[in-house]
């Protein structure tokens, strides 16, 4: 059973396929190793003891999108992570991430619509219910005005979903809205490693940790909440990569109750960044060198997921301890460091 992850190199998407392979799909990954490394490949090998089928493309190309999917013919379904994602850049960028997330998404699904029958699970993201302070973000919701260009892609994303699903039978949806992913695969074989300074808390954590960088700013310590510093819904990669394989299966079992659906991932509690920081320096040992300074534009003081319906609905729930995330993610720091 022919599975299609787009990103499948980068972070989430490469843990997503070993979830995958582990439970038995055959992957082919398609990335243009814009923000990836083509080293992942072995660390997937070396977790599952398969190589993944990989295709070089810039799904921008239009000509390449139409060639690949005329070539995989017997397909069963596509991941779809391809994608830029720091909010930074895409307010410096708008019109690159409007191409690259919103361009891309469409080139995908135009080809989907052509088979009968078309199976298609969407990365989106929490930041499409805007700021939302002291109470979980549930799916009952209403969608909020998007706060930077990479925002706005998700939720035009999602749109674009629901309209497509609407006038297209044949094609089957579901919509993964991450909360914050964080740690790497236990074998340390593969996790997060961004080019540049790192855009999140945990890459910056083990960077700090590491000497790369020479101290972490904790954006504001007079946010309402109980330690001062912004909440968080931090949930380990490997539970998020098998939530898709849960999602995966509801679409190929035809068991969704609509041709779109749309779940949160995260584990339905929050975390304060200095509670992140404190996890890190219990299982590393380590004391951390950081400051606290002003607030950050943009930021809001809490964001967690209310993961009823994913539990309930998908049969699925987060399962690591913060702890057991965060040593992950040094691990995975101090062997590429190593290495």
């Amino acid at each position: 059973m022919e599975i299609v992850v787009t990103g499948g190199l980068g972070y989430i998407g490469s843990h997503t396929v070993v979830e995958l392979q582990n439970e038995g799909f055959d992957v082919v990954i398609i990335d243009d190793l814009s923000n990836s490394s083509i080293d992942v490949l072995e660390g997937i090998e070396s977790i599952t003891g398969m190589k993944p089928a990989f295709e070089k493309i810039d799904l921008r190309e239009k000509s390449k999108v139409q060639d690949f999917f005329s070539k995989h013919q017997d397909l069963e379904g596509v991941i779809h992570f391809a994608a830029s994602k720091a909010v930074g850049e895409s307010v410096e960028k708008p019109l690159l991430y409007y191409e690259n997330n919103v361009g891309t998404l469409i080139y995908v699904l135009q080809e989907l619509i052509k088979k009968e029958r078309a199976n298609f699970i969407f990365s989106s993201s929490r930041t499409v219910y805007g700021r939302l302070d002291n109470k979980p973000m549930s799916e009952d919701l209403p969608l909020q005005p998007a706060e930077s260009p990479y925002g706005n892609t998700k939720k035009i994303g999602e749109d674009i979903l629901e309209d497509t699903c609407k006038a297209h039978p044949n094609l089957s949806t579901i919509s993964l809205r991450y909360f914050n992913p964080v740690g790497a695969h236990p074998s340390a074989h593969i996790g997060e490693l961004p080019l540049g300074e790192p855009q999140n808390l945990v890459p910056y954590i083990t960077q700090t940790a590491m000497g790369i960088r020479e101290e972490l700013k904790v954006f504001g310590g007079d946010w309402p909440t109980k330690d001062g510093t912004c909440v968080r819904d931090y949930i380990h990669v490997v539970d998020l990569a098998k939530a898709h394989v849960q999602a995966l299966k509801r679409l190929l079992d035809a068991q969704n109750d609509s041709n779109y659906e749309y779940f949160n991932l995260g584990t339905g509690e929050g975390n304060t960044v200095l509670e992140v920081i404190e996890s890190f320096e219990r299982v590393s040992s380590k004391k951390l060198r950081y400051r606290i300074v002003d607030r950050r534009p943009g930021d809001d003081a809490m964001a967690y997921a209310d993961t009823k319906k994913a539990n309930n609905v998908l049969g699925w729930k987060a399962q690591s301890t913060l702890d057991e995330a965060i040593k992950s993610a040094w691990e995975w720091e101090q062997k590429i460091r190593s290495n």
